[in-house]
């Protein structure tokens, strides 16, 4: 397969000038937590395997991503960990030519037990929920007593030299938001990145939109504790977050901002849901079948003009910044955050 640096192509640049070079993939819709911003208020059946992409059509599909220019992919799920076979779907994903950057998002609850086959892989930096400190808060938030499983998971990826470690916060007004400054804190201890997520209105989650708690207010509360924060630039390969250090300290603080300040217009990613569509965009509904066709046997110039598609179809902005009722359909587990 022959792959030219992003570069020296075009493929990947969007109608708005932005160049796509990120893809997210969910491989599956099942999860070992329920957390309450995540899982719907009635339950919906999981998805039948059969609908469910299997690995080697992943990974098919990011052959053809990185054709166009796709160079950083990180794994969600659901809970990526509890499908058979990940570690080895894993170690394939980092042979594919042109693909620099693993990353893989989890809830933690099964880091410590995997570490070593995490290890055995091309995965070095990973996002891990946490969205408290408190066991039993933990167990009302995810409906799990796993609290002291993530956090031995935290610290042995930690010790094993997984980095950066990301600790994704999603602030919930009367559930967890008089936690920020305590969580703050751990990036003076460690060297983690914690980051604070303002919730976004998904599926029939058990949560309400009149429960968020907007960035500019997180941000107060962490520098009333550790004091000014010092912007950081970020690198080729960062996400969202707007990035700050705290004075001497190991770790860094981010603030991810959807509904306050979106940063739709620095958006380089593309999702691929666990029933195999293409997704431009997490707060919008629109998605592309791309699973269909490779299993009809669409040929490689047809499956990157599926991409091509849906790059040209990726908008400029969401809406849930305005004052239109927009709640996404889709649930988060089978999207992938």
């Amino acid at each position: 397969m022959s792959y030219l640096p992003p570069m020296e192509r075009i493929d990947n640049i969007d109608n708005s000038g932005r160049r796509i070079n990120y893809l997210r993939i969910s491989v599956t819709d099942r999860c070992n937590l329920a957390c309450r911003y995540c899982v719907p208020k009635e339950q919906i059946p999981l998805l039948s395997h059969d609908k469910i992409a299997r690995y080697e059509e992943i990974l098919r599909i990011v052959e053809i991503a990185a054709q166009l220019g796709i160079t950083k992919v990180r794994i969600t799920g659901g809970e990526p960990f509890v499908r058979k076979g990940i570690f080895t779907f894993l170690k394939e994903l980092g042979a594919i030519s042109g693909i620099r950057d693993i990353g893989v998002t989890t809830n933690g609850v099964l880091l410590e037990k995997q570490l070593k086959n995490i290890l055995r892989t091309n995965v070095r930096r990973m996002n891990i929920s946490l969205d408290t400190l408190v066991p039993e808060k933990f167990r009302q938030i995810t409906g799990k007593d796993h609290f002291h499983q993530v956090w031995r998971g935290i610290m042995a990826a930690n010790e094993a030299g997984i980095a950066p470690i990301k600790l994704n916060c999603v602030v919930m007004r009367g559930v967890n938001d008089d936690e920020i400054s305590d969580l703050a804190t751990l990036a003076e201890k460690h060297p983690f990145h914690v980051r604070f997520i303002e919730y976004m209105p998904m599926g029939n989650s058990a949560m309400e939109q009149n429960q968020e708690v907007l960035v500019p207010e997180i941000k107060a509360a962490v520098e009333k504790r550790l004091g000014a924060l010092a912007p950081v630039e970020s690198g080729s390969f960062d996400g969202p977050a707007k990035r700050f250090k705290p004075e001497n300290a190991p770790g860094e603080i981010g603030f991810i901002s959807p509904v306050s300040s979106h940063f739709c217009h620095q958006c380089n990613r593309l999702r691929l849901t666990s029933t195999g569509r293409l997704r431009p965009c997490l707060l919008k509904n629109d998605e592309t079948d791309i699973l269909g066709p490779l299993r009809r046997g669409a040929s490689p110039g047809e499956l990157r003009q599926i991409f091509r598609t849906t790059l040209k179809n990726k908008p400029l902005s969401h809406s849930l910044d305005t004052d239109q009722v927009c709640r996404i359909s889709s649930q988060m587990s089978a999207i992938g955050g």
